[in-house]
């Protein structure tokens, strides 16, 4: 007997795969420039978890990680598992919005080419580290032949992450001013919810597919938000996933939804980062209630990698947009 089709409408799931540097870099911590990584530890345990769970999602990968030696075996894990790969810059820059046009292109292409040579696998998707990006970013992914962008998070409390993000940061003037962007503006909560096509100039189009915030409201409900409600109720972390699942249902939203790797790991495995929000919670419990998250969401969405969330809307009558004229 034939199975019946899946009816459930299509979520797709992206982890950033953020290192210890990149975190120490935005915090102003000098330590990152020694480069120090949790890869060769975390990614075993989190393709394990995914595997658990029967779950394939895609994975952005940040260029210079590829390149280091310690990291290409277990880089090459993620496409021997079957998941996929993105793009996520070469040096995790917060700030590529500021970059000029030439240090751009170096730095998407290097990124590109070394995840590539590592995974076995171009990536077809890009996402600007803290949400960065340019028209002339996306004109750019569109020549070197990407699929879709996923850059941009539509919230209002891009400034409010900031401000907590400064206040235990240890930055200095000129570092603030090159991060004023970080997290994104007050406006960004005016930005699609839904996936649209964006139109580049000279008949040229791009696919952006928006980080998914909660209809409404547009509050966040990605994994790292759902951790910062679990420390105070795991009740009230289950009832706001539920409204947001609830709510992209009713509007017809397929979820685009994002998980970094301190989601699944605490300040057990990684004291380094014991000032990130939520990292008071023990690893074994993020993996916990992470495995309950993707149970709930697969109870009412079909989880799948960017590359076939985004194939299966070209092929619908997406709306289109003008590509803003600035960031």
């Amino acid at each position: 007997m034939t199975p019946a089709p899946d009816a459930r409408p299509i979520a797709s799931v992206s982890l950033d795969l953020d290192d210890l540097w990149t975190y120490l870099k935005v915090h102003g911590d000098p330590r990152w420039a020694e480069r120090p990584s949790y890869l060769p530890a975390f990614l075993p345990r989190a393709l394990d978890t995914f595997d658990a769970l029967g779950l394939k999602l895609t994975v952005f990968i940040v260029g210079a990680d590829a390149r280091a030696p310690a990291n290409r075996e277990v880089l090459r894990e993620i496409t021997r598992r079957g998941h996929e790969v993105g793009n996520h810059s070469f040096e995790h820059d917060s700030w590529l919005h500021t970059y000029a046009p030439e240090a751009l292109e170096s730095d998407i292409t290097r990124a590109e080419e070394a995840i590539a040579e590592v995974t076995g696998e171009r990536p077809l998707g890009f996402r600007g580290p803290g949400y960065s990006w340019t028209p002339g970013l996306l004109r750019l992914l569109k020549r070197r032949g990407y699929l879709f962008d996923a850059s941009t998070l539509p919230t209002f409390i891009g400034p409010l992450a900031r401000w907590y993000y400064f206040r235990t940061a240890r930055l200095t003037a000129e570092e603030r001013h090159t991060r004023r962007m970080l997290f994104g503006r007050f406006r960004d909560g005016f930005r699609p919810l839904t996936p649209h096509v964006l139109r580049l100039g000279d008949g040229q189009t791009l696919l952006e597919i928006p980080v998914t915030t909660m209809p409404v409201t547009r509050a966040p409900f990605h994994f790292s938000y759902l951790l910062y409600l679990a420390r105070s109720s795991r009740q009230l972390m289950r009832a706001y996933l539920q409204t947001a699942l609830t709510l992209c249902r009713l509007g017809g939203v397929e979820p685009s939804y994002l998980l970094h790797p301190l989601d699944l790991l605490g300040a057990d495995d990684v004291d380094a980062l014991r000032f990130f929000p939520g990292m008071d919670l023990a690893g074994a419990l993020k993996r916990e209630l992470f495995a309950e998250t993707m149970e709930t969401m697969a109870g009412r969405f079909r989880l799948v990698p960017m590359n076939i969330h985004a194939r299966a809307l070209l092929a619908r009558r997406l709306p289109s947009r003008a590509l803003p004229a600035s960031v």
